[in-house]
């Protein structure tokens, strides 16, 4: 072996993936003592598998009542496990890296740009600190808002659900503390009608959810709105139509049991929560087809890129629409704001729809096969798992290992992200210059 050949090094991909891996293995070890259930038994590798993979990829899919199943040790395993996905492992190892006074390498600082989705390298340290420290501000302010409503109906462990609640809605996690021995998997129906939870709630999951470089825009350009970048502008505009244009649908189709002012809230609620938030306040089984299939579509969406969301991102989708209108027009490239979009930014776009669109399906179909399940409901369950949303029509907590196994997958790369999966798996130091004769083929 030549002794000058350089050994291979871990790329950030590499690196991002095996953070992930290393903080669900060890949180599902955690997990199984006994002290982390109140029956004080060990439970199965496969149902903290579960757990731990669906805390660290914010996705709130559960297979045991987070309330009334786990120990307050247990939860706070569970929550610390969210806080981690939320903001990223890279995010956190750096973190610790600049409390201890370390220096950050160019390396490092390249994996944390991968991580939090940053448009360069330069100012990454700068822009962890600003995410830590709107993480810290927006938390504390979500449990002190919703801090008298819980301490009124819990007392004391009040102020534990207020922590847990703000820490969850924020990382867009879905988990819940709400469960009861006589109803489990409640999430928050119990607070429906309840402007104040609903309002808060709400809040938190948007600002989670729309990425820390669009609040950098925010906090440093404020209502001067075309300083900001482009992707900001998208961002922007792509959530204030997924947010109410569904909220309309689902006032018009679905909840008309309800009053006039918590149908409305509800409906409002079940849009924002939809993209990978994973609460839900009023029963997602009573909503008509046309309500689930706009959920469906919505989970698969997500948050924005750089954000505490998972899903295949809005801006996935804007470029999409974008390409497609200027198809219409007949135009070469995607024009917004002013604006043209690099035909890179395209390809990227059509490759993660379509690997989403392909997980979903083809694990959703498994699924079918495996529990004698109708299609659809299964679906329900398999977008939810890769948007990682949490979101559920029932059926997570019964089905088997295998359906179990599906979910966990499902889960991990829609937390990550499937194309760092390929690029991890796929990524070569050397590189081909060279390139294949071109020929023009007829699409549409």
């Amino acid at each position: 072996m030549n002794s000058t050949a350089k050994k291979r090094r871990l790329t950030s991909f590499q690196i991002i993936i095996l953070g992930f891996l290393g903080v669900i293995l060890s949180g599902a070890l955690i997990l199984m003592l006994p002290i982390a259930s109140k029956d004080g038994n060990i439970t199965p590798f496969n149902e903290t598998l579960f757990t731990a993979t669906s805390a660290v990829c914010v996705t709130g899919l559960i297979v045991q009542d987070t309330a009334t199943y786990w120990t307050e040790l247990g939860q706070a395993v569970i929550l610390i496990l969210i806080q981690i996905g939320g903001l990223g492992v890279m995010t956190m190892v750096a973190t610790v890296a600049m409390l201890s006074g370390r220096k950050i390498s160019f390396g490092q600082r390249s994996t944390m740009q991968n991580a939090i989705s940053a448009p360069n390298v330069g100012g990454i340290v700068r822009m962890t600190r600003f995410v830590l420290k709107v993480t810290i501000i927006i938390e504390f302010a979500g449990a002190l808002a919703m801090s008298p409503v819980f301490i009124s109906d819990y007392g004391a462990r009040g102020i534990w659900m207020s922590i847990f609640h703000s820490i969850s809605a924020f990382c867009n996690a879905g988990f819940d503390l709400m469960g009861k021995p006589d109803s489990k998997f409640a999430s928050v129906t119990a607070y429906s009608a309840n402007p104040l939870i609903n309002i808060v709630l709400m809040l938190l999951i948007v600002i989670g959810g729309i990425g820390f470089l669009t609040w950098g825009d925010v906090v440093e350009h404020k209502f001067r709105l075309r300083k900001y970048r482009l992707q900001s502008k998208i961002v922007l505009v792509t959530s204030g139509i997924l947010i109410f244009v569904p909220a309309v649908l689902f006032f018009l189709n679905d909840f008309s049991d309800l009053p006039m002012g918590e149908r409305a809230l509800g409906s409002l609620f079940q849009s924002v929560t939809a993209r990978t938030a994973g609460f839900n306040s009023l029963d997602l089984g009573s909503m008509t087809v046309i309500g689930q299939a706009v959920f469906i579509g919505l989970m698969l969406i997500g948050g924005s890129p750089g954000s505490t969301a998972g899903g295949m991102k809005t801006t996935t989708i804007a470029v999409l629409v974008l390409n497609a209108i200027s198809s219409f027009k007949r135009k070469e490239d995607p024009e917004c704001f002013g604006r043209r979009l690099e035909s890179s930014a395209v390809k990227t776009a059509s490759t993660v729809f379509l690997l989403y669109i392909t997980l979903s399906f083809i694990s959703a179909s498994a699924i079918c096969m495996i529990e004698g399940l109708p299609f659809g409901v299964c679906l329900f369950e398999t977008a939810s798992a890769v948007g990682t949303v949490g979101c559920t029509l029932g059926i997570t907590p019964y089905i088997g290992a295998a359906s179990q196994i599906i979910l966990i997958v499902l889960m991990f790369l829609g937390r990550v992200g499937g194309l760092t999966v390929i690029y991890a798996a796929l990524s070569s130091p050397n590189k081909k210059l060279s390139k294949l004769p071109q020929e023009k083929i007829i699409v549409g």
